[in-house]
């Protein structure tokens, strides 16, 4: 087979040329197989299922079929260049599943290390936790009530996932168990870290947490020991450019006993496993996040993975009982992280009658005539456009932007941020009328010719952007908004910082769009009093029921959602999956009983 007759991308036909290089005798399906991986790691998924995909033809303007899974798996595992678990080759096929070595090492390594955390139990004053728990959640009427729950595993272990979608008190949890910690014995010389994988998550996460420790039912010490400063991941752990390395790793670990990551479903697999790696063992480690988000934009959806098999067995329905005072349901958990998991399901955003709550539940139910029963209802929270045309799109979008460019003429940054988060357009895509690029560029012009602004003329008052890529020495980072406005020293663009805003010569940025619309990936972390959700007029392989979810979820008080109803019905049915084998790694497996007579468990721990 001639493989440069395959449609096959540059990065994809880089590594087969390196990988012939390593052995020019390689046979074409390892190579075809490599190409594959490649391009699935591009789609976020850190592996390639053999199972998936055996026997079905690749490119659908193809003939070439792959084989079917046992002669696949054969002509591999006879390839010097594919190992098998631990060994030193490019590539390694574990379980079925082809990774390159690099994100093979990641997955098993994050999974030993959850694992070995999970089962280190710290020693805890029950007594303490639950005097301190009873004070800190008796605001609280729920039953049960998952936020103290939550907050009772995050203290007793070294691991806790909290997922819970929004307004269902992620922050209010969190700065509750940390003034839990802190009352316990030691507790006022713990060294605590709060981090998100964005600078404007990270910033949302530190106000919130400043916000509410200072109506906390605790001593002026223990107010006093909670953080007020958080950092982005990549800060923390020391990443150097476009190097894979960190100055953070086991060797040379964090100085922290607790850290708390905040929006932890957007984190990548590489990432997390790098952020496990540096944290010291003695150290607790709290996720927070939304298990149905979108995942992260790399490779994994390590979040989603570790919230699934879930569950409290009988002694820990009983400890929680006696130091809660809450009743769960018994659920022997699927899952080797067991109650380590917490799911925070009452939203104190959305009330009862909210019409974006009851979207997200049956978005998430997959529940497709539910979903536009309910947007035909016209609940005052949610408008529709069944009907939508670019040019009827780009007239709301002017009416709902004009505010915030009146309030950017004032010069005032307070003001005009104010304005601009009150109100955002999200897409579904990048190209095309109805994605971030063609909405940013007809609203551009015409907000240009409105302020008689050259159209080759690149900066005006007003312009929004969007940083593409970290610049470390100004502390500008992937995903920051500026807004540009007149300052004493002519235009400026300015960004939100922990200090106020910060301004900055247009000439002095790194990569940047303009932001009037931005993707649903790019909005995570974020929120808005109004949304205007766009999709996309064709069918397309990124709506998806998390980015239909993320996208509604952003807005506070209103989503307007411009699509067809075969496109929301297509987003509702379309449940997104990432090919990965975390979860695998982390599941207790029951294995067969064994013949009479034989000395076995029944229950074995995948390795």
């Amino acid at each position: 087979m001639n493989l440069a007759d395959l449609p096959l991308g540059p990065l994809e036909r880089a590594l087969v040329d390196s990988l012939r290089r390593l052995d020019p005798a390689a046979e074409p399906l390892v190579l075809i197989s490599a190409a594959l991986l490649c391009a699935a790691l591009d789609n976020g998924d850190v592996c390639l299922p053999l199972a998936r995909r055996a026997g079905q033809r690749p490119w659908a303007d193809h003939a070439f079929c792959l084989p079917a899974l046992a002669e696949w798996q054969a002509q591999l595992q006879a390839s010097s260049l594919v190992g098998g678990d631990g060994d030193f080759s490019p590539l390694i096929l574990d379980h079925g599943r082809l990774y390159l070595a690099r994100f093979q090492a990641y997955e098993r390594q994050l999974a030993e290390q959850l694992l070995s955390r999970a089962a280190d139990l710290p020693t805890v004053d029950e007594a303490q936790l639950s005097a301190s728990l009873t004070r800190l959640f008796a605001f609280n009427v729920q039953q049960p009530d998952w936020q103290r729950l939550a907050a009772a595993q995050a203290v007793r272990r070294k691991l806790a996932v909290i997922s819970g979608g929004p307004g269902t008190g992620k922050t209010t949890t969190v700065v509750r168990l940390l003034a839990a910690l802190l009352e316990q014995p030691g507790g006022e010389r713990m060294a605590i870290g709060l981090a998100a994988p964005t600078g404007k998550a990270a910033a949302r996460m530190a106000e919130a947490i400043r916000n509410a420790k200072a109506s906390l039912p605790v001593s002026e010490a223990v107010k006093a020991a909670l953080p007020e400063q958080a950092r982005t991941l990549h800060r923390l752990l020391g990443s150097r450019g476009d190097s894979p390395q960190v100055r953070h790793n086991a060797a040379n670990p964090l100085a922290l006993d607790v850290l708390v990551v905040d929006e932890a479903s957007m984190v990548d697999l590489a990432l997390m496993a790098k952020l496990i790696d540096a944290l010291p063992p003695s150290a607790r480690l709290i996720l927070l996040g939304d298990k149905d988000q979108l995942c992260a934009v790399e490779a994994g959806a390590v979040f989603a993975e570790l919230c699934a098999g879930r569950g409290f067995d009988a002694q820990a329905a009983a400890d929680l009982q006696r130091i809660t005072g809450q009743q769960v349901l018994v659920a022997q958990p699927a899952s080797r992280l067991g109650d380590a998991v917490v799911l925070l399901t009452h939203s104190h955003r959305f009330a009862g009658d909210s019409g974006i709550g009851e979207l997200a539940r049956r978005i998430n139910g997959g529940d497709v005539g539910g979903t536009l029963n309910l947007l035909k209802e016209q609940r005052s929270d949610l408008a529709w456009n069944a009907q939508p045309t670019p040019q009827d799109l780009l007239e709301r979008l002017d009416r709902g932007y004009a505010p915030f460019l009146a309030a950017a003429k004032s010069a005032d940054p307070q003001a005009a941020f104010a304005a601009f988060n009150d109100f955002r357009a999200l897409c579904a895509q990048r190209e095309g009328a109805w994605g971030v690029a063609g909405i940013n560029e007809a609203l551009e012009a015409r907000v240009k010719r409105r302020s008689q602004v050259a159209s080759r003329e690149r900066w005006y008052v007003g312009r929004p952007v969007m940083v593409r890529q970290n610049d470390y020495a100004l502390g500008l980072f992937n995903g920051d908004i500026g807004i540009c406005l007149h300052s004493e020293h002519g235009l400026r663009v300015f960004f939100e910082s922990e200090d106020g805003y910060r301004p900055f010569a247009p000439a002095r940025l790194p990569s940047h769009d303009s932001a009037f619309a931005m993707t649903v990936h790019k909005s995570q972390g974020s929120e808005f009093s109004e949304v205007l959700l766009a999709l996309p007029e064709q069918p397309s392989p990124l709506l998806s029921r998390s980015l239909f979810y993320t996208g509604i979820t952003r807005a506070k008080h209103k989503v307007e959602i411009w699509g067809l109803p075969a496109r929301l019905a297509e987003a509702v049915a379309t449940r997104a999956e990432r090919a990965a084998g975390l979860a695998e790694r982390l599941a207790v497996v029951v294995l067969p009983v064994p013949p009479a007579g034989k000395d076995a468990g029944q229950l074995a721990l995948f390795d």
